[in-house]
């Protein structure tokens, strides 16, 4: 009877989004989640069409599902499906039926798993998929007066300059008051600027103060980034890592000692698996939040146009704007901010003044609309050797949804791959 009542919450959820296709969009239900297995392709053709831009009707259903729809019932069932509603008004109310059976069998296929091979690591195995089955599906809710007791709380307190994750550059914390949580923050430039250095000086920054860095790199190993964080952390040119043997001083050997030192105390984890997705990301930004959950966490990623996209597209753009969406959903979800290095077109070459602008952004697409902050770092002395400003980045703050945009100025140490707060790297030259 029990599993009856699921297979009628399922099939009247389908229907009421075969009746109403915008309700897709409300739901955070995946394949998954469906017992019946012809409801997980009729449901994930659903997403598919949705992912599209199409509108999730019976014909777009149908030719998404391709030589699938006569496994599933054809179109007949389909039809049945959106026939056999009783209400659309009742929509989270299956939906909800759906997700406690998925708890059920989801908890019962572990609790037998560890019947059929009882160990210490399953008890504590079967535990966490007890208390992580719990939060499936569930819907945070808060009040107007839950909202407004929050903001008075918080008007008692002195949150001091800084409210965010500490970017290490202090001029860069007077611009944002640190990196905030939920934040999607864009950082672009062209090749050559550092904006991978950039990047791993934030995360090991952050790490240094006691926080947690994530890195997922798409392009590089995580060997050559540790060399440029060692790098960084002793002062070694970055050169002299393609054959230390040959080109390490006495005093580059002692001085890499004890940065390995320093970074094998850091919580820095590297993640450089060339094709990762946007699911992938998720997974290990949960691990982090689970290991370290009193540690202020940073995410980075290098770069956005390397993340390898789920389902296809009809045009890069739509790619970028997808991917981009989940990674604000993610910094939102997980209450963290995600630092995502991006590509610029080649458009800013051909101008004079080469410091990028918004319509520079590659594969732009909704890059502008999804991040809080997007920032361009420029060198004048790359591109003009007789430049009088020398070792300078700019960062370059195009877009800050909640603060000023402008310039912050920053000392740039490239054979170090070192960024430092300019004032600071002016008095150690004195």
């Amino acid at each position: 009877m029990q599993n009856l009542r699921n297979v009628e919450a399922e099939q009247f959820l389908l229907g009421c989004i075969i009746i109403e296709g915008d309700l897709i969009k409300e739901t955070t239900l995946e394949p998954k989640h469906f017992a019946e297995e012809r409801h997980k392709q009729i449901f994930k053709a659903m997403r598919e069409v949705d992912k599209l831009g199409r509108q999730v009707e019976l014909a777009n259903i149908s030719a998404s599902l391709g030589e699938a729809l006569a496994a599933v019932g054809g179109f007949e069932y389909l039809t049945n499906l959106a026939c056999a509603v009783p209400s659309t008004h009742s929509f989270e109310t299956y939906e909800t039926l759906i997700y406690e059976a998925f708890r059920l069998r989801d908890v019962q296929s572990a609790a037998l798993a560890f019947a059929s091979s009882p160990t210490d690591e399953g008890i504590t195995e079967l535990y966490q998929k007890t208390i992580e089955a719990q939060e499936v599906g569930v819907k945070e809710t808060r009040t107007k007066m839950d909202v407004l007791t929050d903001i008075y709380m918080s008007m008692e307190e002195d949150h001091g300059d800084l409210t965010g994750v500490n970017t290490g550059l202090a001029d860069l914390n007077a611009m944002t008051g640190g990196w905030q949580k939920s934040d999607l923050i864009i950082v672009a430039a062209r090749p050559s600027m550092g904006k991978t250095a950039f990047a791993l000086n934030l995360g090991r920054n952050n790490a240094q103060k006691g926080g947690v860095t994530d890195i997922f790199s798409l392009e590089m190993s995580d060997t050559q980034l540790t060399h440029r964080m060692l790098s960084s952390i002793g002062s070694i040119e970055n050169t002299k890592w393609r054959n230390p043997k040959r080109f390490f001083s006495e005093d580059d050997y002692d001085k890499a000692s004890k940065a390995m030192g320093e970074y094998e105390k850091l919580d820095i984890y590297i993640h450089d698996h060339p094709t990762q997705t946007v699911a992938d990301i998720r997974s290990k930004i949960r691990k982090t939040k689970k290991d370290h959950p009193d540690q202020d966490h940073l995410v980075i990623i290098d770069y956005l146009q390397l993340i390898t996209p789920i389902g296809k597209y009809e045009s890069k753009n739509h790619e970028v704007g997808e991917i981009t969406r989940e990674l604000k959903n993610m910094a939102r979800s997980f209450n963290v901010p995600i630092i995502l290095l991006s590509q610029l077109s080649r458009g800013v070459e051909s101008r004079n003044d080469k410091r990028p602008m918004m319509s520079d952004l590659r594969d732009s697409g909704s890059i502008e609309q999804d991040a809080d902050i997007v920032t361009f770092l420029y060198r004048d002395d790359y591109y003009d050797k007789q430049s009088e400003v020398k070792n300078i980045a700019e960062v370059i703050f195009a877009k800050h949804r909640n603060g000023a945009t402008g310039t912050v100025n920053v000392a740039f140490v490239k054979e170090y791959g070192k960024f430092l707060t300019l004032a600071r790297q002016m008095e150690a030259a004195m």
